[in-house]
């Protein structure tokens, strides 16, 4: 999953940052309205955190135009305006939701995997064929039967299904479980996919990964 930040505070911006990705998140960050809302058209983003008072054009201006053109993205505001008239104006301008500075990381992430779960009309189980995914444990069966994936492996799986039956380019993978700025060859993503099948497809009959090759990869229901 792909997150946009866009906050001028650098330690809140590096707290939220290492914070998601230790969360396996994908971050880009920026620190004023104008890059901000440039890479928020420009890209594909799974949600964005915004902070209100930003350089250049405010976060409600960004709402705003971001709004404009895209209106599945969930966006949570950042800000340390507390009266109820500042909320109303932010979710008004567009927001999905609104968290007062100084929080706890805790809470600002429970509420970004409430508007990742939102947007996508799933609860916190995702399914293909025989395989679970608990979104909230980050535990995977195969029937009956656990298995053990490393983070990376869990979120390379997590976006295959919940893409299932679309192929998945290896660019994109790059930009949703690794990060935008990724500066490795995309061959990682072959090891990584030969991983999962080697856990998948252990004592069993079905390989749940397909190649397409030249493009990147699909999982089917069979």
């Amino acid at each position: 999953m792909r997150i946009l930040i866009v906050e001028d505070e650098q330690g809140i911006l590096n707290f939220l940052r290492e914070g998601l990705q230790e969360e396996n998140f994908a971050v880009d960050t920026y620190v004023d309205g104008i890059s901000g809302l440039e890479a928020a058209l420009s890209n594909d983003y799974d949600l964005i955190l915004l902070d209100w008072m930003i350089p250049g054009l405010s976060g409600i201006e960004v709402c705003r135009q971001i709004r404009k053109v895209k209106n599945e993205v969930p966006i949570i505001f950042l800000t340390a305006k507390d009266t109820v008239h500042d909320t109303v104006f932010g979710l008004e301008a567009g927001a999905n939701d609104y968290i007062k500075k100084p929080f706890e990381f805790e809470e600002l992430l429970a509420r970004v995997r409430v508007q990742l779960r939102k947007n996508s009309g799933e609860h916190a189980i995702l399914s293909f064929d025989d395989i679970l995914l608990n979104l909230n444990t980050h535990q995977v069966f195969k029937g009956e039967n656990e298995i053990q994936l490393t983070q990376k492996e869990f979120s390379l799986l997590e976006f295959l299904i919940r893409n299932k039956g679309k192929v998945c380019t290896r660019t994109r993978i790059i930009e949703h479980v690794w990060d935008i700025h990724f500066d490795s060859d995309t061959s990682v993503i072959d090891v990584y996919i030969n991983f999962l099948r080697k856990k998948l497809d252990a004592d069993s009959t079905k390989n749940y990964i397909t190649t397409i090759r030249g493009v990147g990869y699909i999982i089917k229901e069979n």
